[in-house]
């Protein structure tokens, strides 16, 4: 389920299935212009980053952000067709691909309110789900996605903490958890090992930042 999935660094993770999909790039490290979709949970600096996504880039790129970035990526070098803007709770059919967006929000600080509109992807592909949680906490909504591999954050100060993150997933029960958004930013190295200790024995963790 995780041929061909890499987890860049921090949130910014990589699919190379029949086509090539980017979430959250960042730090991107040389130019690739491989992007068929680039997926935008929300706008800050490490989720939405102009620079690493101009590397990803080519003629047919379509980029999938929430709503309120529609502003921002019509004022960079983004034509309209190129992008689809989304909302939480809705199903959207993206290059054959079945996206849904989970809301994505904080429930005990303020850095995402779920007013902002922000989002998770729930993405369908060769008939296995992916869920890339963006920056959230334990929700009403996101404990009652189903998936067969779930990426969630694990740094803690702006997100869940790796804890939290055990939490969820032991309760939405995917296959396959992947802990991100740790290990640089915030949160240590050590918070994707701590988190795999807590989940239920039946899921498999995939540590890719250590």
């Amino acid at each position: 389920m995780l041929e061909n999935i890499q987890v860049l660094c921090h949130s910014s993770i990589r699919m190379k299935k029949n086509i090539t999909i980017y979430f959250d790039p960042f730090q991107i490290d040389m130019d690739y212009h491989d992007a068929d979709i680039i997926f935008i949970t929300h706008d800050h600096y490490d989720h939405y980053s102009e620079k690493d996504i101009d590397l990803l880039l080519k003629k047919d790129t379509v980029i999938v952000a929430p709503m309120s970035l529609k502003e921002k990526l019509l004022n960079h070098r983004f034509q309209r067709e190129q992008i689809i803007l989304v909302e939480p709770n809705q199903t959207y059919r993206i290059k054959e691909i079945l996206v849904n967006t989970i809301p994505a929000y904080n429930t005990n600080k303020a850095f995402h309110k779920k007013e902002y509109g922000w989002v998770g992807y729930l993405v369908t592909m060769d008939e296995i789900s992916y869920y890339i949680a963006g920056d959230t906490d334990i929700t009403e909504e996101n404990k009652l996605v189903k998936c067969d591999v779930a990426f969630v954050p694990v740094g803690g100060t702006y997100t869940m903490t790796y804890k939290e993150g055990a939490e969820l997933v032991n309760q939405i029960h995917p296959k396959i958890a992947v802990p991100i958004h740790y290990g640089s930013i915030v949160g240590t190295k050590e918070e994707g090992k701590r988190f795999s200790e807590l989940l239920d024995t039946d899921i498999t963790c995939q540590i890719f930042i250590s």
